[in-house]
């Protein structure tokens, strides 16, 4: 794959659609400053790309009822292709589960989830984490607060 070469108004763009991906075209034109037919191509050109690994609406967590985050670290009992396969099509079924990393270290697996109070948490960790295929080992820390949380890449 050859690398993708940005010059100063794609970087422009990237940064004004990551701000607020819901302008519309002749908006962003404007604020750089382009034709808005000489934009929608740029723009076209960049989703093409593969920059842009979509685009979504980000919501409030605890507006959407979810009070608190939890780091989970999970170790598994054996470190094979078709266990992490498994544990990974798991993963992906849970949506309360926002982010799962494979890590390199202690422990194998990184996830993150949201839950509703400590009675959600507590029913997450026993009937869904704990019961991933290969666990063998949970440590978890809680966010007390969002200190910064982006989506933002610095293009």
């Amino acid at each position: 794959m050859r690398e993708l070469q940005l010059d100063d108004r794609d970087r422009q763009i990237l940064n004004e659609l990551q701000n607020d991906g819901r302008l519309s075209n002749a908006d962003l034109a404007e604020r750089v400053n382009l034709s808005p037919s000489a934009c929608l191509r740029r723009v076209n050109l960049l989703l093409e790309s593969g920059i842009v690994a979509g685009t979504h609406l980000v919501l409030d967590e605890k507006v959407a009822g979810f009070a608190g985050t939890a780091y989970v670290f999970l170790t598994l009992a054996e470190q094979g292709a078709e266990i992490f396969q498994a544990f990974e099509t798991r993963v992906r079924a849970v949506p309360q589960i926002q982010e799962c990393y494979l890590v390199a270290g202690q422990t194998d697996y990184m996830i993150r989830v949201v839950f509703a109070d400590m009675a959600d948490l507590e029913r997450l960790h026993a009937e869904v984490i704990s019961r991933l295929p290969g666990v063998v080992q949970i440590r978890s820390a809680l966010a007390l607060r969002t200190v910064k949380r982006t989506t933002k890449l610095p293009i």
